[in-house]
């Protein structure tokens, strides 16, 4: 067709973020594990920690009503005595509650996450434990790009401009030419073009390259 409209841009916008939000984490696991660079501009690590501190929210446990909106749970904490809850497998909550010498307490909370195929809930023990006093560090998952528009009378799509109609990419700025090849990349499956496809998937993996290297 030779052009692609604003719910495809959208979808097509939202599955490029994903792959490169994604990439944070794996690119962050690599890194780690690579000899440590202390230059105060070209720290990848540190690069990588800031992007995905961009992202991060710190609130407190009653304030998330789902979470299935969570993509990364970090620390959790008993705010009254600052105790970290630890995560536990419900085999282990089950061999920890057999015993009063083991079993969760205020001073050693623990939390577990369960998921019914449906809804993901999170339950902290001892249970008289509130969640306004326990905070969370989390990633949540990036909502989806939307450019709000109205189609006019010849079919042209419009902006709105109608404040907090749209919504922008959420990962860094840093990777914004790779948010667009990599939407070129798709946009070329989209109309069937291979020289596109070819063209953007070499410049992504070009831009790859030249991050980790």
């Amino acid at each position: 067709r030779g052009y692609i409209t604003p719910a495809e841009f959208e979808r097509l916008g939202q599955q490029a973020q994903l792959e490169i939000f994604e990439r944070y984490f794996e690119d962050l696991n690599q890194a780690l594990r690579m000899p440590e660079n202390d230059s105060e501009y070209a720290n990848r690590v540190k690069t990588l920690e800031e992007k995905i501190q961009e992202m991060e929210i710190n609130a407190d446990l009653s304030t998330i009503s789902n979470f299935d909106s969570v993509h990364r749970l970090g620390t959790l904490v008993y705010t009254i005595n600052g105790r970290e809850i630890q995560e536990v497998t419900r085999h282990e909550l089950t061999l920890i509650q057999k015993s009063k010498l083991t079993a969760p307490t205020l001073a050693f909370p623990v939390y577990q996450l369960r998921n019914n195929g449906t809804v993901t809930t999170l339950t902290i023990y001892p249970t008289t434990i509130l969640d306004t006093d326990v905070e969370i560090n989390y990633i949540p998952k990036p909502p989806p790009p939307k450019w709000d528009y109205n189609i006019q009378s010849l079919g042209q799509f419009v902006w709105t401009g109608t404040s907090g109609a749209s919504v922008n990419f959420s990962i860094s700025d840093q990777d914004q030419t790779e948010l667009i090849l990599t939407i070129l990349m798709y946009a070329g499956v989209v109309i069937r073009d291979q020289s596109i496809i070819q063209a953007a998937a070499s410049q992504v993996a070009q831009e790859n390259a030249n991050q980790k290297t």
